[in-house]
């Protein structure tokens, strides 16, 4: 299985925790089954994974001779990306750092070979044996 496409979204304002959520529900599935899958999710990393998934579609149709019924998703992961650091007052006359923290999702495409019958050496075909 060789990498057909490849897809990239950076600084994404979602939580790597919660994103990773949704890209492991879609992992090693078929492209539209996992679009399909995507769609109905209520998260909001959801609508990102779903953008991205399509680019690496488009990325994919750009190549010559793929099937895109074959495709799938071979490698799909979530890095940590920056964290903003805001403060909010808190009791006391105390500051809290709130961290914003951002995330990187990199999608990678490969094509599904076909499946060949072969038989082994010396097997026979046992079906029409009475």
């Amino acid at each position: 299985m060789a990498e057909i496409a490849i897809a990239k979204v950076k600084n994404i304002r979602a939580i790597p925790y919660k994103a990773r959520q949704v890209v492991d529900l879609v992992r090693g599935k078929n492209i539209d089954e996992a679009i399909n899958t995507v769609s109905f999710m209520p998260h909001a990393a959801a609508r990102i994974v779903k953008k991205l998934l399509k680019s690496a579609l488009a990325n994919a149709g750009q190549r010559k001779g793929i099937n895109k019924e074959n495709l799938f998703i071979e490698k799909i992961f979530v890095d940590g990306g920056p964290t903003l650091k805001r403060v909010r007052p808190a009791s006391m006359g105390r500051s809290m750092t709130v961290l914003k923290r951002m995330s990187h999702i990199t999608v990678v495409l490969g094509e599904k070979e076909k499946k060949q019958n072969r038989r082994k050496r010396g097997a026979e075909d046992t079906s029409n044996r009475v």
